[in-house]
């Protein structure tokens, strides 16, 4: 992804409305005093399993090994199955949503929202959530011969699957080493949204009104499962990328500010704050969008911003040939990981 909504345009033309651009808006750089909901004097005090840094980064790895995984690619059908297997393998509920959903132009997209629910009898239960397909051109590559090749993605979006199979094989493990556990009325739910990365690309001759983009959320929105009704969900989106940090994105802000507030000073106890400054972000058209607004489920967005990158302010690398392995971060994952980890070990 992504678009970024101008805050303008939103009111009058709502979510899916015209004028949409590229990239954050020129987001303001001083933290919202609604949000300074702490002192300079926090102490770091993390909880839970320790997030395993090389395992996300292996976990990034093996999607992109599949090659490209856009809609309809044997790539795409491979890592469907893969995904399937290692959340099963984690001992997590899993369930498939399939549609063939229509692309901006005119394209059949054979998608696959998958949702794998660890303690799935839980009645109180938590949302993380990712896109897994990959963007079918590198539209935003600086060589435009390039324009209309797949990307491998392994920021975006192999990156946040990497991250909840993570949290999925810890929570395995450390329930059955009877180390640390969650409170046992909650279950996490793994989204793996299809069909985000179809949006319009920048060299079609036609308007993107943002309608093109997450449309796997868009029909899970439409289509929850029955009773489903978690207390808020988080999107992980582009959370392995080199000097990546995550602002506090503003669609997040106005849908969920209390889920931003819960995050934001996890990061913190957890020792990662530098990585969640507490700065505003713009507002920016992703799956978060259609569950907050439809599904009606309370979701923020974890996505980077780049203030100084004239490539792009989600990055150097987003929609470019460059998002690769070569650079993925370590540090970066280690840092959204373990603060869901705090998340989640602390949710009551």
């Amino acid at each position: 992804m992504k678009i970024f909504i101008g805050v303008a345009m939103l009111a009058i033309a709502g979510i899916f409305g015209t004028g949409v651009y590229h990239g954050w808006r020129d987001a303001a750089r001083n933290g919202d005093p609604s949000l300074d909901d702490t002192d300079d004097t926090e102490k770091v005090e993390p909880v839970g399993p320790q997030f395993n840094a090389d395992s996300a980064y292996a976990f990034t790895q093996a999607q992109c090994d599949f090659g490209p995984r856009d809609m309809n690619s044997k790539g795409h059908e491979m890592c469907l199955q893969w995904i399937v297997a290692k959340f099963q393998q984690y001992g997590c509920k899993v369930t498939t949503q399939k549609a063939d959903l229509k692309g901006y132009d005119g394209t059949v997209l054979h998608s696959t929202n998958v949702m794998a629910s660890y303690n799935p009898e839980a009645t109180t239960r938590v949302m993380l959530c990712a896109h897994w397909d990959s963007r079918p051109w590198a539209d935003n590559d600086p060589d435009s011969t390039n324009w209309r090749k797949p990307i491998l993605a392994a920021n975006d979006a192999a990156s946040g699957v990497a991250v909840m199979l993570e949290i999925a094989r810890l929570l395995q493990a450390s329930s059955k080493a009877n180390t640390h556990h969650l409170t046992p009325t909650l279950g996490i739910d793994f989204v793996c949204f299809d069909a985000e990365d179809w949006g319009t690309p920048q060299w079609a001759n036609q308007p993107d009104d943002a309608n093109s983009w997450a449309l796997g959320a868009q029909y899970f929105s439409a289509n929850l499962p029955q009773g489903y009704a978690p207390r808020y969900g988080i999107l992980l989106d582009m959370v392995g990328g080199q000097g990546a940090q995550f602002y506090q994105e503003g669609m997040s802000k106005q849908y969920a500010p209390e889920i931003v507030k819960k995050v934001w000073r996890a990061a913190r106890k957890a020792g990662y704050g530098s990585f969640f400054p507490k700065s505003d972000g713009g507002m920016i058209t992703d799956d978060h969008v259609p569950v907050n607004q439809v599904a009606k489920i309370p979701c923020i967005d974890i996505i980077p911003y780049y203030p100084d990158c004239q490539q792009s302010s989600f990055g150097p690398t987003w929609h470019t040939l460059a998002d690769n392995m070569e650079h993925i971060d370590k540090n970066t994952l280690k840092a959204v990981g373990q603060t869901m980890i705090q998340v989640i070990f602390t949710e009551e």
